[in-house]
Order: C-alpha cells, then sequence, then structure tokens
C-alpha cells in the first residue's frame, strides 16, 4: 500500500530553558532581562504583570472592600503605595495579598511559556521580585543572581522616588541576600558599565544553549 510522505515537515519545537532572575531590590534585573530578550527570549515580568492587575476594576474593588477606600486611586485602580504601606508593615496583610496575586500571575506566567514554546523561543526569563519567596525557583531550569552595591542600588530606587529607608523596609520582608545569591547558579554583576553586564548575558545565554543542546 502506498503511503504519501510529507516533504520537509516542521521539527518539534525543543522546550525554552526557563532562567529565573534573583536579586536584591534595585540591583538591575529588569535590565538584565532587556539583555536576554535581545537575544530572542521571552520575558514574564512579574511588576508589569501585577500593574495590569491592579488596574482591573474587580482586582481593585476586591482590595478596597479588605482595606477601605484609600486603596483605590482616583482611576478606580489600586493605590500601589497605599497598597505597599499596608503590606510591608502586616506580614499577615501580605500573605493575604500574596495568596489573592500569585495564582493569578502563574496562569499569566504559564500562558507565556507555552506560547514561548510554540514559538520556538529559545528560553524564558522570569523577572520576579519574590521568586525565591513565591516558590517559583521549581519552575526554573536555572537561577542568576543579579549583584550590585548598596550605593549603587540605593541610588537606582532614589529615581523611583524611594528613600534609603524604603529601600531596607521592603528588602527586610525577603529572603537575605546571601541566602539567595547561595541558590543561584550563576552571577552577573550589575554596577558595572552595561556593556559589561551585556557581555555576561551573552555569555551566560550561549553556555545555556550550549549545556541544552
Amino acid at each position: 500500500m502506498n503511503q504519501t510522505a510529507v516533504a520537509n515537515p516542521r521539527p518539534l519545537a525543543r522546550r525554552p530553558i526557563i532562567i529565573g532572575l534573583v536579586g536584591g531590590i534595585g540591583s538591575g534585573k529588569s535590565f538584565v532581562a532587556s539583555c536576554f530578550a535581545q537575544l530572542g527570549c521571552a520575558v514574564s515580568d512579574s511588576d508589569a504583570q501585577v500593574r495590569e492587575l491592579l488596574a482591573r476594576p474587580d482586582i481593585s474593588g476586591e482590595l478596597a472592600q479588605w482595606w477601605g477606600s484609600g486603596v483605590m486611586a482616583a482611576d478606580g485602580s489600586a493605590n500601589r503605595k497605599a497598597i505597599a504601606d499596608i503590606v510591608f508593615s502586616n506580614p499577615a496583610q501580605r500573605l493575604r495579598l500574596e495568596q489573592f496575586i500569585h495564582p493569578k500571575l502563574k496562569a499569566k506566567r504559564q500562558a507565556l511559556i507555552a506560547s514561548a514554546y510554540a514559538a520556538g523561543k529559545p528560553a524564558v526569563v522570569i523577572d520576579a521580585p519574590l521568586l525565591l519567596e513565591a516558590n517559583l525557583a521549581a519552575e526554573c531550569d536555572v537561577l542568576i543572581f543579579i549583584d550590585a552595591t548598596l550605593s549603587q542600588r540605593q541610588a537606582r530606587v532614589a529615581r523611583r522616588g524611594w528613600t534609603s529607608q524604603e529601600l531596607l523596609r521592603r528588602e527586610a520582608a525577603q529572603m537575605p541576600l546571601e541566602e539567595k545569591r547561595a541558590r543561584c547558579g550563576y552571577i552577573i554583576t550589575s554596577d558595572e558599565s552595561s556593556t559589561v553586564t551585556q557581555q555576561q548575558v551573552a555569555q551566560i545565554y550561549h553556555e545555556l544553549r550550549g549545556k541544552a543542546g
């Protein structure tokens, strides 16, 4: 019996490498993620995803029921600063918010990874401030620690309008930096020039691609 052969079948897409970025506040994770994006990687930006969620009326309305109208901005979105003041001074409320938001972030992350797989992307970079605290390491093939001096990080958050005290207050609610560093397989130094950081990213990227075959 004759069989019809398929000419030049499309090869199956390789599963993308999942890269988790870890570091202190203001360490430069977003810049490193952008360097990976320039190399063709997809980026899951948790901060941007949280902003999208907090802009939704159903989300901001739920938070207003918890904490009052003071957490609502004039445009109906959630007031991120007001929420931060609550959750970074009350661990129970921070946990409550995380249990509400994290499943929604996971759904967005899984959708992005599926899309990257279908598109044949080489890697997906997860840029999440609480990557280790939220147990996202289990989703990653490799963790990279983004290292920067405290003075450099203070200068960066000052451009966001934060004081040094605010940085330290928020960081106190996270895993210690030395513990984060110890759990990572690679380190990128981001308080050098941007060119040096880009070179480090490219070196790690090509090494990971090589290991993935």
